[in-house]
């Protein structure tokens, strides 16, 4: 309703302004024919004062002139007819001005029933966050919104072999439940396939055998897996999985790029926008999460009310540790060192994870999961290792070499 009254006193401001102006039909005290006669007036003596400096000739200052001698009379002529109004619409302005108002008035109607939202309540920041804490209340479960997707497809680049070794991962994981190193390959490896579902599974079995010792890797990786399963809908049992990661770790990167997914769907661009944008400043440029940041973050920000945002450079940094890193890690601090290296895992790992890597990147990884300390993952990774790089000897020397520098090798 407020708005219906503000729009119409608009209207009509503009339409008695532009009314008036018809009727009066001149500007400031003289009708526009006088302001005409004094301009040609004016012209006449310039010609004159051309013709006496020499910049024009007799012909020329004789044609100029009668050009505006003529323009004269009829400027005359429109004063003479016009009278008040110097020949311009006078009370006819009035007709014009109404017409012209209902033209403006009914056309702001048509434009904002087509491209508006008619009807649409005013929404102040309390109002929003209610709203905002009612859709998180109301998620769908995991399963509900598993309901709604199609049947995944198999990966068409799993091989036959592949597929017979994934059968027997299966069952050597149903007769021993609580072996991560095989929880772990499953995890991974149905994912691989595209059952997330299955992956999932697997990832929660993992969890629950580390107990209190799940790290905060474990719980995002569960969210990540959760979230594919659901084509990137964060249902309210992964939002527990991202919780429960940053709760061991405020700072790890794929929970907190979910965490910004999630505030989206739930109507919070303020709370996503802090929570990408310091993500997106504190990342390695080749991290799996920066991409889809950077795509979607100006969006973001502009619905966050950061009209002015701008996105921060790419920095040129490698992809992951390297062995001058490692070496230069060993100058550090035990609680510098950690941080560093585990900054540069997350990164690695993920995009390993995700898009796969050479033998090289793969025996770094291996090789800090070791100085982390980190033995059972740095154990799953060397077995993953070996299924990717059997073939090529080269690369598996290059991966004994890590393992053993791990103290995993068996």
């Amino acid at each position: 309703m407020v708005f219906w009254i503000v729009s119409g006193a608009l209207a009509l401001v503009v339409s008695v302004i532009i009314g008036l102006t018809l009727m009066r039909g001149r500007v400031g005290d003289k009708p526009p024919a006088a302001y005409d006669l004094q301009v040609y007036r004016d012209q006449l003596k310039e010609v004159d004062r051309d013709l006496a400096r020499g910049v024009i000739g007799t012909e020329d200052a004789e044609r100029m002139r009668a050009e505006i001698s003529r323009r004269v009379l009829a400027a005359d002529a429109q004063l003479q007819d016009g009278g008040e109004t110097g020949g311009q619409p006078g009370r006819g302005g009035l007709i014009v001005a109404v017409a012209l108002g209902a033209v403006l008035a009914a056309g702001s109607v048509w434009v904002y029933t087509e491209i508006g939202a008619p009807g649409y309540r005013d929404l102040p920041l309390k109002t929003r966050i209610a709203e905002s804490d009612a859709a998180r209340a109301n998620r769908l479960s995991q399963s509900e919104a598993e309901s709604r997707m199609p049947p995944a497809p198999v990966n068409p680049n799993a091989t036959e072999q592949f597929l017979t070794l994934m059968d027997q991962l299966r069952e050597t994981v149903k007769n021993r439940p609580d072996d991560l190193r095989g929880l772990t390959l499953l995890a991974r490896n149905e994912a691989g396939l595209g059952d997330y579902i299955a992956a999932y599974d697997a990832q929660n079995r993992i969890i629950e055998v580390k107990g209190d010792e799940a790290s905060a890797s474990d719980y995002a990786y569960l969210a990540e897996l959760m979230i594919s399963a659901t084509g990137g809908y964060v249902s309210s049992e992964a939002e527990s999985a991202l919780r429960s990661a940053l709760e061991r770790d405020p700072r790890n990167p794929p929970a907190r790029y979910y965490l910004g997914l999630y505030l989206m769907q739930v109507d919070r661009p303020d709370s996503a926008f802090r929570t990408w944008d310091a993500l997106l400043r504190e990342s390695r440029p080749d991290a799996p999460w920066v991409a889809p940041i950077r795509e979607r973050i100006e969006e973001v920000a502009w619905r966050a009310g950061e009209t002015e945002y701008t996105l921060p450079p790419l920095e040129g940094i490698a992809p992951g540790p390297t062995v001058e890193d490692m070496a230069a890690a060993e100058d550090m601090t035990p609680e510098e060192r950690q941080q560093m290296i585990r900054g540069m895992v997350t990164g690695l790992s993920e995009r390993l994870a995700t898009e796969g890597g050479t033998a090289e990147e793969w025996a770094r990884l291996i090789r800090a999961l070791g100085v982390l300390g980190d033995t059972d993952q740095a154990r799953a990774i060397w077995s993953e290792a070996q299924t990717l790089f059997s073939e090529t000897p080269e690369d598996m020397a290059i991966l004994q070499e890590a393992a053993e520098a791990a103290g995993i090798a068996e």
